[in-house]
């Protein structure tokens, strides 16, 4: 057994980011034992020195809940108990395995015991929250049954809908699925100012996608096919409910989207044609509101919408629908049965899973909730036309204005990959070492399928991301080999190319810039006018062919925080890498 002692020195220098660089001169035994997928770290302990506003225990664990008539359905849940704190710290989903809802307040320092109660190794992730590396969750740090690791973090976000859920390397989309996740809500006195529709009048929306046996028990056994897609149940849970509707009054109310979905990608629009009024997204509220026919969600996403049904009288009925698109799944998925076609190739593509999903076709048009006005008011809050303040950053700003930051996106039938390459813990390329205290320009792009402006495909693309890089790069990425490597172009990789829901840990960020290939822009088209790209981001949809270009501050906490896709299956196959502030 490891000495405690030598343990503890290796996770600091982990957690201090030197780890990753000393771990390549360790010893090739030392290093096949601790570093077959993730290293053993202890677990983090409280801190005497670190006094908790708000403290907070919290379990993963087994139990059962009624979701469909009949049987009660297994899952996997959070539960959580203050210990101290304000008391609306924590906020129970009625008759739902969804964790409660965390609120805290900008500045509070949070102290959580997080307790793993399951039958195999986890760890907690704050999607959205800005905390030092040793809190972020990271797969390094999975904790084994019966274990606790403490977290102590000062609350530095704005106002904003946050995301708790595992991140254990190659497990995460299960761990999920099963019911491993709670919204994360920050309150600032910015927001408070404008006395937005709060208590009742403030709905959360947790979209997932789930199937269920016989017995109302969740399936979930990946084929080939439902990991190189994504995994897609056929049947719309609303807040861990199926059929959900919601009474509401004929006033204003705030509406606070999470799509919880493992890979389903949702395009947001009501049944009636009634605009979209977004105030906020992932990391809070924009400038502005800002109002689209219909909006896209996807994986990882949240949305805060402004849902006014003042003068609708009792009765009215009005749903909201994930209405029709497409582009998002490969074009050989998409002809072969993916949007509900059959093709010349659907029966193959049931074989390897397809068929699980086609009651529920990936950009068909479904039902999600429904809302009814139950009672009529004539006191209702006005829309602000002014939301907050945000500053902008643009590349005058940035440390490197004419060699951004790459995060290339390929794809093949055996890998989904980043950069060319697939996870490895101690595997921090040139690039992906970013300075502490820079705000650095990025670019997320597909190596195949062609790029606007961007050299095409091929080798053309290939040198983009090498320049990009510094001339860095995995052998695959040099030489082009494989067909998930920097040498895959052509008819053939636009074949595979499909959407990516890109999440980054850390310091949120700022679009700037979206374009698409050519060869793209018909099914762009069917998404286009949604994609919300204003405010501050840390998930963005992006599209086959798309460009997108985004400025980020790696700002406060060095270390090691990850950049990967949150369709959570090509997670788990690898489509992840570690960014080493320093």
């Amino acid at each position: 057994m490891q000495d405690p002692v030598d343990r503890s020195r290796r996770r600091f220098i982990f957690q201090t980011g030197v780890g990753l660089l000393a771990a390549a001169s360790m010893p090739a035994w030392v290093r096949a034992m601790e570093m077959h997928g993730m290293p053993k770290l202890t677990p983090n302990r409280a801190s005497p020195a670190f006094k908790p506003d708000v403290e907070i225990e919290l379990a993963a664990r087994q139990g059962s809940i009624s979701i469909l008539p009949g049987q009660a359905t297994r899952v996997q849940h959070y539960t959580a108990k203050l210990l101290s704190g304000p008391k609306d710290t924590l906020t129970e989903l009625p008759s739902c395995y969804l964790g409660p809802i965390i609120r805290l307040q900008k500045g509070q320092k949070v102290r959580i015991h997080f307790r793993n109660d399951l039958m195999e190794p986890t760890i907690t992730h704050w999607h959205g929250l800005h905390v030092p590396a040793l809190m972020d969750g990271h797969p390094m740090y999975i904790i084994d049954p019966g274990e606790t690791f403490v977290y102590e973090f000062e609350v530095i976000n704005r106002a904003s809908l946050n995301i708790y859920h595992p991140h254990p390397h190659e497990i995460t989309a299960r761990q999920v699925y099963y019911g491993l996740a709670g919204g994360l809500i920050i309150n600032d006195e910015e927001e408070a100012r404008l006395e937005l529709p709060s208590g009742e009048y403030e709905i959360p929306i947790v979209l997932q996608d789930r199937r269920f046996n016989a017995q109302n028990q969740l399936i979930y056994g990946p084929h080939m096919h439902d990991r190189m897609m994504g995994f897609y149940g056929d049947r719309i849970l609303v807040n861990g409910q199926p059929n959900a509707e919601f009474e509401v009054a004929s006033r204003a109310y705030r509406l606070r989207f999470l799509n919880g979905s493992n890979a389903r990608i949702y395009k947001l629009g009501w049944s009636d044609g009634t605009p979209v009024t977004v105030i906020g997204v992932d990391g809070g509220l924009l400038e502005s509101p800002e109002t689209f026919p219909y909006v896209m969600l996807a994986p990882g996403e949240r949305l805060d919408v402004w849902a006014d049904f003042s003068g609708r009288p009792k009765g009215t009925e009005l749903t909201m629908r994930s209405l029709p698109f497409s582009g998002v799944l490969p074009m050989m998925a998409e002809h072969m049965g993916g949007r509900g076609g059959r093709g010349g190739m659907g029966g193959m593509m049931g074989g390897m899973g397809m068929m699980g999903a086609m009651a529920l076709p990936v950009g068909s048009d479904y039902p999600l909730f429904k809302i009814r006005v139950t009672r009529e008011t004539g006191e209702s809050p006005k829309l602000p036309s002014r939301l907050s303040k945000i500053d902008r950053y643009t590349l005058d700003d940035v440390a490197n204005p004419s060699k951004p930051v790459p995060i290339a996106i390929s794809e093949s039938p055996m890998a989904m990959l980043l950069n060319g390459r697939s996870y490895a813990f101690d595997d921090i390329q040139p690039f992906e070492r970013i300075p502490l205290d820079t705000v650095q320009l990025m670019e997320i792009f597909h190596t195949s399928g062609g790029g606007h402006g961007m050299g095409g495909m091929g080798h053309g693309m290939r040198g983009r991301m090498m320049g990009m890089m510094g001339g860095h790069g995995s052998e695959a990425q040099e030489e082009g080999q494989g067909m998930g490597g920097m040498g895959m172009r052509g008819g053939m990789g636009m074949m595979f190319s499909m959407a990516h829901p890109i999440h980054l840990h850390g310091d949120q960020f700022q679009i700037i810039s979206r374009t698409v290939a050519v060869e793209r822009a018909d099914s762009y088209a069917t998404v286009k006018d949604g994609l919300v790209s204003s405010g501050w981001k840390d998930t963005v949809l992006v599209m086959p062919g798309e460009t997108v270009r985004m400025i980020k501050p790696f700002h406060h906490f060095k270390g090691v925080f990850m950049y990967h896709c949150h369709n959570l299956e090509h997670e788990d196959m690898g489509m992840m890498r570690d960014f080493l502030i320093e």
